[in-house]
């Protein structure tokens, strides 16, 4: 796992952090090394057993672990989960369903002691990591980083939100991307931010090897992937906390 995540030292921090103080949102292209991010992609796509996450309105969300969403009555759970976020999107209400690894659940229930989750997290939250993110986003008081693996699969999205949990010390959202290298725009899967009116004021391409951070709260979605599109929009995605 020497190569898990090894940081790119070629980044240019200044460009980067002049464009977050202008919007609140930045791409930072080829953020790890070649060799690193193929092999974190490698970890995702072939070491990640995905549950799914589903979320409707206001109702605690609903997260399933992949071995009993493959079960019958984990199966007819998750029909009506998506039947109930699918009721609360089309009301224009929040909703969302996609493939996940909450890592963080997986550490304290020890799902896979040691493992290459468990192993990126801890250096999603080395001083090097942390110390590039506060150099880009001016946050001087970022201590630490939470984390999941996603997966954006036919018929997946998340709906507009904005993630106002500002007493819980979310101060910078973060999307470490890991899908195809040619992905394609009619695939979806794009990181949208809008205006008071609903406006898409700008988007992010699920480039390979690419880290978004928008600080938050900040209106935004995740483009809803259309039955034709692949199996590919990986990434692991959190918030750099202060508390």
């Amino acid at each position: 796992m020497k190569t898990l995540f090894e940081l790119n030292p070629a980044l240019d921090i200044p460009a980067y952090a002049a464009r977050f103080a202008a919007t609140g949102r930045v791409q930072l292209r080829d953020v790890l090394t070649p060799e690193s991010a193929s092999e974190l992609q490698m970890v995702l796509a072939r070491g990640t057993d995905w549950g799914i996450a589903i979320g409707a309105g206001t109702e605690k969300p609903a997260s399933m672990r992949g071995a009993r969403s493959r079960t019958p009555e984990g199966q007819q759970a998750l029909r009506h989960a998506m039947e109930n976020a699918e009721q609360h999107s089309a009301r224009g209400e929040y909703g969302f369903r996609f493939a996940h690894y909450p890592i963080l659940e997986a550490i304290r229930e020890g799902w896979d002691p040691g493992g290459a989750h468990e192993i990126l997290l801890g250096h999603l939250n080395t001083p090097d990591f942390l110390q590039l993110v506060r150099k880009v986003t001016g946050v001087e008081g970022l201590v630490k980083a939470d984390g999941q693996a996603t997966l954006f699969a036919p018929g997946h999205y998340l709906g507009r939100h904005n993630d106002s949990h500002v007493a819980e010390g979310w101060e910078v959202a973060y999307v470490l991307n890991l899908a195809r290298d040619d992905w394609h725009p009619d695939w979806g899967g794009y990181l949208l931010f809008l205006n008071d009116e609903g406006d898409v004021i700008e988007g992010f391409r699920p480039r390979f090897n690419a880290l978004n951070l928008f600080r938050v709260p900040q209106s935004h979605l995740v483009s809803y992937v259309p039955p034709f599109a692949p199996i590919g929009r990986m990434a692991v995605t959190g918030w750099l906390r202060s508390l």
